[in-house]
């Protein structure tokens, strides 16, 4: 799913932001809107998957070496 999205936000950012076609008129979300999805979409799938969620950490115990 995310490189559909990123291939979508590679599209509009080639195309314009706004265009009018016999009297319609279409607007495109703004690119910063459309990247701060992306990251947001990214975050969330990483969140699904616990082993990447994890984080290792080396514990040493004070006075330890």
């Amino acid at each position: 799913m995310a490189d559909d999205l990123t291939d979508t936000i590679r599209q509009n950012a080639q195309g314009p932001a706004s265009a009018e076609i016999d009297g319609v008129r279409m607007h495109q979300h703004p690119l910063p809107d459309q990247i701060a999805a992306d990251r947001h979409l990214g975050n969330k799938a990483a969140g699904r998957n616990p082993a990447r969620t994890l984080m290792r950490a080396r514990i040493v115990p004070p006075g330890g070496v």
